[in-house]
């Protein structure tokens, strides 16, 4: 293991982080807020950063330090944007701050927060930029903004990517990385200038923006896009939110000309029936809720987007609907949106591709002699890439369990342990009951809190470049 050239790129990453506070901070002068929450973050991360990429260092880098290194980054870069929070005084407590933190940059959304409108400017602004950093991935970020780190980056985009399989737009991977950052900021700022137009004043804009962007969720009302009461606004965040569960490389094929394999994608499908058909049932459950079937479906629409998306926002508290419409929202937690995109959850096209090899093995136990492959994309999916999608999945209910057995200790219901490991590890947000989309997480122990913020890590990054840090090989020097 090539610690050395592991801990340079965490302080090229930290040197990044501390170069964003220039937002929040702005923010802060603008609206004539203390500037010192920023300041001294800046600071901190700047010094860690110098420190630690001045550290010499061979440049052997192969795929156990790309894992081990993306692992290391995430849970640093989560603990120092924790430090403006902590900075500012407006968090109970240090572990709350991490929280908060990691539940950003993750683009997971919960919050600890049960007051929102009243903090500063500065720091609500900082707390939904960060789902935008963590987003599209801080490691593709850095690769954007520093090819010529000398290394073999796709190592690194590799293991912070979603998805089943890894592939570039073009050869150089710091191509690929300026080329999804290209479409990533065209996007979001096409879509804070239609929240203008739909009525949202200017800084609301960019904070539903930057959350919707990365699919988070994170909003300045305690009613989440719910205090509008717009059906405008509604329906722009919902279309954005959708482009965003969209795997990036769908758009590069647009810009390419390449209509046809857009159109022939088979994640790309899925995802859009699994939307259609969860509306179309959610709306048919609740429409006796509302005075008409037109309202029913703006609302559930706009939850099914939030919640396929991962992004977390609310209009309507779900918790109050019927149980087959919430247990439609678990489903979609579990699925979530597609991969290549900023969307978390297991990712539309290995629940396709896992459909697939049931329907396989039933063809099998009926006509033992016959010869059938699994395929996406008209392509045939590799043996070692089932038995790795297989693998992941058991992983991450394993860990969803894991994670509900240290919540329970806590003495809440069933449906709120589980519901919490499950929207952390999916990075979605909100659950049932108590951490609904009207809740929060604030009445959880400390230990609770950490491990739900260990979970979004995990999450985000499909689980293994966690687990590398957890291995005593991964440590040895060869």
């Amino acid at each position: 293991m090539n610690l050395k050239l592991v801990f340079n790129l965490v302080g090229r990453v930290l040197i990044v982080e501390a170069a964003s506070m220039a937002l929040p901070l702005a923010a802060a002068l603008l609206y004539g807020e203390s500037p010192v929450p920023f300041l001294a973050a800046a600071l901190l991360m700047l010094l860690s950063g110098l420190i630690l990429s001045a550290v010499p260092a061979r440049k052997s880098f192969f795929a156990r330090e790309g894992f081990f290194a993306v692992g290391l980054i995430w849970l640093t870069t989560g603990t120092m944007g924790a430090m403006p929070f902590f900075f500012s005084g407006c968090f109970p407590s240090f572990v709350d701050c991490l929280f908060e933190s990691f539940s950003g940059f993750t683009t997971t959304g919960a919050t600890i927060l049960t007051e929102i409108e009243s903090l500063p400017r500065g720091v609500l602004l900082w707390r939904s930029f960060t789902h935008w950093l963590g987003g599209m991935g801080v490691l593709v970020l850095l690769t954007a903004l520093l090819p010529s780190m000398g290394i073999r980056a796709h190592y690194l985009t590799q293991a912070e990517s979603p998805g089943p399989v890894f592939s570039k737009l073009v050869p150089k991977q710091s191509q690929t990385s300026k080329i999804q950052y290209g479409i990533y900021c065209a996007l979001t700022l096409i879509e804070t200038l239609c929240l203008r137009l739909a009525g949202m004043p200017w800084y609301d804009s960019l904070i539903h923006a930057f959350s919707s962007a990365g699919t988070g969720g994170f909003s300045n009302r305690n009613a989440s896009v719910g205090a509008y009461g717009s059906a405008a606004i509604d329906l722009v965040i919902t279309v954005f939110i959708l482009l965003f569960s969209v795997n990036f490389a769908m758009y590069f094929l647009l810009l390419s000309r390449r209509l046809r394999d857009v159109l022939e994608s088979d994640e790309l499908r899925f995802f859009l029936a699994v939307v259609a058909l969860s509306t179309a049932l959610i709306t048919l459950d609740i429409t006796p809720l509302y005075e008409s079937v037109w309202e029913g479906l703006r609302y559930a629409v706009f939850q099914v987007a939030s919640i396929v998306s991962t992004t977390g926002f609310a209009t309507a508290d779900f918790v109050l609907w019927p149980k087959t419409s919430q247990m439609i929202i678990v489903l979609l937690m579990f699925c979530g949106a597609c991969a290549g995109s900023t969307g978390g959850g297991m990712k539309c096209s290995r629940v396709l591709v896992l459909l697939r090899a049931i329907r396989r093995e039933i063809h099998r136990i009926i006509h033992p002699s016959q010869v059938e492959v699994v395929r996406l994309d008209g392509k045939v999916v590799e043996e070692e890439t089932l038995r790795s999608i297989t693998t992941f999945m058991g992983c991450y209910l394993l860990v969803i369990l894991l994670a509900a057995l240290v919540i329970a200790r806590d003495g809440f219901s069933f449906a709120v342990s589980f519901s919490s490991a499950l929207t952390c590890v999916s990075n979605v947000g909100p659950g049932l009951e108590a951490v609904g989309p009207s809740g929060n997480f604030a009445a959880f122990s400390p230990l609770s809190k950490l491990a739900m913020s260990l979970c979004m890590v995990i999450g985000r990054l499909e689980i293994f470049p966690i687990l590398v840090l957890f291995s005593r090989t991964a440590w040895r020097r060869n």
